[in-house]
């Protein structure tokens, strides 16, 4: 057996470029994705093209093509439920674990997240919001010392990266999430496990109620 030759790296910034593409609306739903394509338009060759594309519609977000290519799926409304009901559950316990394990650290590195999410809110640059949210919650989940929190999350954030872009952009005046925010660290700072739990599981809900009356309001 030949040892796998592999890019990891640079699979990861295709990945990333490509559903930014999709999270930014650039690639909306139908759009045909072609290898060769986005190879050549990235500069990179087939390869780690090849493995992001399939790494993509392994996690939901593409489907194969008629004749040739990937396209980008139509949002599945029951899903984003389902995932948005195991992240509920995921996040209370990774706010729980961090209020138990680093109210401290917390205190120390927290306001400057909250500070950075203002202000990609305030500038409506969909990618900065997204970037600032999937920042705060991998803080919280390494203050919360569990070994399995990010990386069960990892596959979730994908298709809320695409959730959260359908949403932001369409949105005049977009929900500002960091009033939340802070007041979920505010109970990990202070070392308030049981409310930063309650807080993050309605947190999440009504996120998930926020962007599934958003998304059906455009289907519509």
């Amino acid at each position: 057996m030949k040892a796998l030759q592999t890019q990891p790296s640079l699979v990861e910034q295709v990945h990333k470029a490509i559903l930014s593409e999709i999270a930014s609306g650039k690639l909306t739903a139908g759009s045909r994705l072609i290898q060769e394509q986005i190879a050549q338009e990235l500069g990179v060759s087939r390869q780690p093209v090849q493995q992001a594309l399939t790494l993509l519609r392994n996690q939901g977000i593409l489907q194969d093509a008629p004749g040739r290519g990937l396209l980008v799926v139509p949002m599945d409304l029951q899903h984003v439920r389902h995932m948005y009901d195991v992240r509920a559950v995921m996040e209370g316990l990774a706010f729980r674990q961090a209020a138990q394990n680093n109210a401290a650290l917390a205190k120390e590195r927290g306001p400057a997240l909250i500070k950075a999410g203002r202000k990609a809110a305030s500038s409506g640059q969909v990618t900065a919001m997204i970037a600032a949210d999937m920042a705060f919650h991998d803080f919280i989940y390494e203050l919360g010392g569990n070994p399995l929190v990010a990386p069960s999350m990892e596959m979730h954030w994908t298709y809320i990266q695409r959730v959260m872009g359908e949403v932001l952009m369409r949105d005049n005046k977009p929900r500002d999430i960091w009033d939340q925010h802070e007041a979920l660290l505010d109970a990990v700072a202070k070392g308030k496990a049981a409310t930063a739990e309650r807080l993050a599981r309605t947190h999440i809900l009504e996120a998930a109620d926020f962007m599934i009356e958003r998304l059906q309001a455009e289907s519509s």
